[in-house]
Order: C-alpha cells, then structure tokens, then sequence
C-alpha cells in the first residue's frame, strides 16, 4: 500500500512548517475566535439528524441526543483547540470533536472526517478558500487578526495619491472583519473605491431533519457574474463587489490587506489585467506587486499543450468535501472520451511526488481540488498536473485561450458562466 499513500514511518517523522501563533488568555481567544458566535450557531440552529440505535454504535447514551458539532482546526490554531471545546461544552449542550490532520488542504471543510464522527453540523477555524459545500451545516470563523487600521489607510493613500484612481479593495479572510470600517473610512471621501464582502459566511443545506433554514443562505460559487438594476456584481474568489454595467474590471487596481499567500497568486491569476498593490499588516509594509503574470499563464500555457498531446490522462480527486466536485469528474470525463484520451481516476489526497511516479503510463493529471490548491507548480513532478479549466482547453476546441483564467472549476460547469459547447476535432 506504500505506493499508493504515505509510508507510516513518514507520518512519525514528518516536519509540519505553521506559523507561530502567540499564545493568547482565555478572553483573547473569545475575542479572537468569536466563540460568541460560535455558541449561537449551536444553540439557536439546533442542527440535530434523527438517530437510531445501530451496530455503528457500540456505546448508545443520553448524550448521543444532543447535538454533535465537529470543530476543524489549522495546524497553527491546535494549540487553543481543547480550551475552545471547554468554553463551548460549559455553554452549550452539544457534544464536541476535534478535527486536526485534514485529508487534504486545512482551507477546505472536512465534511468527510466530520461525518465518521457522525458530526450535523462543522465549525471551520482558520483561514478558508470559501469553497460551498453540500452536506452539513457549516459555520467560519477566520480569526480576527490585529489590524492598524489608520497605518492602513496611510498606505492606502500613500498607494492611491490620485482621486480620479478607481481601486478595489480585496482582502484575506483573517482581516474580514475590519471590511466595514474600511468602507466608511475609504468611501466616504473616495466614490471610486469599492470595498469587497465576504456575503456567506454561515452554509446551511436545506433537508428534511437538519435545518428548516432557506437556500438563500447557501454559498455563492466563487466566481460569479450578476447584473441588476444598472448594477453588475462579480464574485471573484468569494469576495463580493458591485459595478456600474458601464465599468470594466480591467479599469480598475486592485488593493489585497494580507501577506503573500495562495489566495493572493489565486486573485492575480483571476484578475490578470489589473495592477496589484498590497498591504501586509503583520509588517505593515505595502508595494506594489512585480510578479509576472504573463510569465505564469504562459507557463501555464506551455503546460496546456503537453495535455494535448497526452494519450493518457490521470484525474486527481484532491478533494470530497467541495459542492459538485463529482460533477466536474464526470465533465473531464466526457471531454476527454470525446477527445479520445483513455483516463483513470485517482483519489490521492496530499499530493507528492512519489505517488505520482508510480503511475508510468500516465502522461498527464488534471487535479480536481479547491481553487487554493488546484494551481501546481508541475516542474517537481515527472509529467505536468493542469486544472480542469486548463483540461477543457486542452480537449475541448470550442473553449480558446485568451489569457482570461479561472482557477475554479465551478466556472466551467454545464450552465455556468464560462461554460462552452464540447469540439473536438474529426
């Protein structure tokens, strides 16, 4: 089984790079986790599924009638999780159980490790890609990390000399909570700054015996385009902005409250046409961001064209927990059968190198994770793993590459905003 998961010994000794949290009192941790919001998710939902006594159960108790909340932290944020569960058992009525090690990337939800605790509902912690899910209620907590706001808007300033500038401001969801200050400060002197959402931040699927809760509250896509009323909405990563229908996206900078990350490579991909500035509030440091954009897409592009020429297409299912990630398995399915590629199906979780190296015979992958953790940089391993955006270009002749890029997979879905005709050729 070595060859198709990690070897145990390797578990034992890894090396887990996390960023050092400082250890914060009872109060800071209230605070900073927003464990108020956290008992009013328990206690006023009540998300509780009808149980019966079963094999499954080996011990059936009065307790077993409470609700069961699973609680998935960071690797960075463990340290505080035993005091969280304290807090909220002496709280509430619920029982708790801890989710550490994620089968895949600690942004998405583990909805699969919830459901072996026979979990109704999840509480996320930490940072989050946002990605809707399907099968449990779930609650996100980002953390409120520490901003200065006034150097904040001094850079912001120092960034933005000139009125007539048209900025967007985008951020990482550890900072989402000060988004409403920032409005009222930047937009009540400046018309032409526009300040992002995060509109979902609580996902509630509507079922019989879960929660009478309405579908309104369900999760956007991530990348969504809306027009109404002389208005259109984009929804770009999950963050939310409003544009008069006479403006473009590409006429506007971009400004992202956070440090290098994968959501802000995410961002610059998706909005390639726009400058980026950014302001790291850890450093409280801000510049203007040099990567070259067109370099990576064409990288990306040199990488498109080795899956045209592959015979044999491996699909990785990187995850289980994102909404109709079965369904954009069973699209690169039909295009790549029409392309006339064989494929085989793969549910590797953590990627690596060696995994992959023992599959020989296959001369490309297509990854089918997150938008955070879709995008691989390929040059470690033996044969180039793509996007499933990337995929279609690669089989489907209807979809051109014109520099435009998605790193969701939602996008390309039947009935969805990119969606395009399959055309292959003869």
């Amino acid at each position: 089984m070595d060859a198709f998961s990690s070897k145990p010994e390797d578990v034992l000794q890894r090396t887990v790079d996390v960023a050092v949290e400082k250890k914060r009192s009872l109060q800071d941790i209230e605070n900073f986790l927003e464990l108020d919001r956290c008992i009013t998710f328990v206690t006023q939902n009540n998300f509780k599924k009808a149980r019966r006594r079963s094999i499954n159960f080996r011990f059936f108790s009065p307790a077993q009638s409470h609700p069961c909340v699973a609680l998935q932290f960071p690797d960075e944020l463990l340290w505080c999780s035993a005091r969280v569960v304290s807090f909220l058992s002496q709280n509430t009525s619920a029982r708790y159980f801890i989710l550490g090690d994620t089968s895949y990337g600690s942004c998405c939800v583990d909805e699969i490790a919830a459901q072996h605790a026979d979990a109704d509902s999840i509480i996320h912690f930490g940072r989050s890609c946002l990605s809707p899910t399907t099968r449990l209620p779930v609650l996100h907590i980002y953390g409120r990390q520490p901003v200065d706001v006034e150097d904040l808007i001094k850079s912001f300033r120092e960034l933005f000399s000139q009125s007539e500038q048209h900025v967007i401001v985008l951020y990482d969801v550890i900072y989402a909570h000060i988004s409403d200050e920032l409005e009222k400060r930047l937009q009540s002197t400046d018309n032409s700054v526009l300040v992002s959402k995060i509109p979902h931040r609580e996902s509630f699927r509507k079922e019989s015996g879960i929660t009478d809760q309405t579908d309104e509250s369900a999760p956007s896509p991530i990348h969504h385009t809306e027009e109404k009323e002389n208005v259109t909405t984009h929804t770009v990563s999950g963050r939310e902005f409003s544009l008069p229908t006479d403006h473009d996206v590409e006429n506007f900078s971009i400004f992202y409250i956070g440090a290098e990350s994968l959501t802000l490579k995410n961002l610059m991909m998706s909005l390639n046409k726009c400058p980026f500035y950014t302001y790291d509030p850890e450093t409280r440091t801000n510049r203007r961001e040099t990567l070259n954009v067109n370099k990576l897409l064409m990288k990306r592009y040199y990488m498109i064209e080795r899956a045209k020429d592959a015979g044999i297409v491996g699909i990785l299912v990187g995850t289980l927990g994102v909404a109709k990630y079965l369904d954009i398995v069973g699209h690169l399915k039909t295009i790549m059968k029409k392309a006339g590629k064989k494929y085989y199906t793969f549910a590797v979780g953590k990627l690596n190198v060696a995994k992959l190296a023992n599959f020989m015979e296959v001369q490309a992958y297509v990854l089918v994770a997150c938008q955070e953790n879709t995008l691989i940089d390929s040059k470690e391993f033996y044969q180039p793993v793509v996007t499933p955006f990337e995929m279609e270009i690669a089989c489907n002749q209807a979809r051109e590459w014109t520099g435009d890029y998605t790193t969701d997979f939602h996008d390309i879905l039947p009935v969805t905003r990119l969606a395009v005709k399959i055309e292959v050729s003869k």
